[in-house]
């Protein structure tokens, strides 16, 4: 019987939600590893809504759960009604909504707030000694919630340009937690916590490496569920 693993999306688009090609990622190597997944979000506003052609914020309002729904092709659920107890493992795929909808990184970075539906289910799954599986931004969400966490987001050098948010590096380690270098076709495995994370998309690479980066952190995620 094929593990059961949540999903948590936090919008649909790189610069107001989840990353898009991170979430496809994570549900094909899922449905290659046999999982049975279901879908959640935050039922709540958009801190901002981006143009993604020009890359400039709106005056729109937009919900995460409804934005999320795109990308759940509609079948999704509010992550409010989320039981660890019905799952084996949780992943949190990337992209700018963590940063901003999940949580206040984007604008508060080490001094940020959670989500209280996102830390209470961190919580619920840590405390069962269930995996989680964070990639790009999202490790920031261990890093906050659980002091003394392994984690990693690539490298804390910006290594011939390929990682240009490498102070997020320092700033985890600033919370008490470590950050373990690894380039973006790895995942780093904190066996303690069971937590699961991969830079993808905090590394300018090719899509295929981000997305067999992703597939690792995947692997891993059912390996320990």
């Amino acid at each position: 019987m094929g593990k059961r693993v949540a999903l948590v999306l936090a919008g649909c688009g790189v610069f107001d939600g989840s990353e898009i090609h991170e979430a496809s990622a994570a549900l094909v190597h899922l449905s290659r590893g046999g999982a049975e997944v279901k879908i959640f979000a935050p039922n709540i506003e958009q801190r901002d809504v981006v143009n993604h052609l020009k890359g400039s914020p709106t005056e729109e309002k937009r919900n995460v759960l409804v934005e999320s729904a795109r990308l759940a092709r509609g079948n999704i659920q509010d992550l409010a009604e989320l039981k660890a107890s019905d799952f084996d493992a949780v992943i949190f795929p990337g992209g700018f909504g963590v940063a901003k909808n999940l949580c206040s990184w984007a604008v508060d970075g080490k001094n940020c707030t959670v989500n209280e539906h996102v830390s209470s289910t961190l919580q619920a799954f840590h405390n069962a000694k269930k995996p989680i599986g964070l990639c790009c931004i999202s490790p920031v969400l261990a890093a906050k919630v659980f002091p003394g966490c392994e984690v990693t987001v690539g490298q804390d050098k910006n290594i011939d340009g390929r990682f240009p948010d490498a102070e997020t590096a320092s700033a985890i380690a600033e919370l008490g937690c470590k950050h373990i270098c690894k380039n973006v076709n790895e995942s780093h495995v904190d066996k303690a916590n069971k937590i699961v994370t991969t830079c993808a998309f905090m590394c300018k690479a090719p899509l295929h490496e981000i997305f067999d980066g992703i597939g690792t952190m995947v692997q891993e995620v059912l390996k320990l569920a």
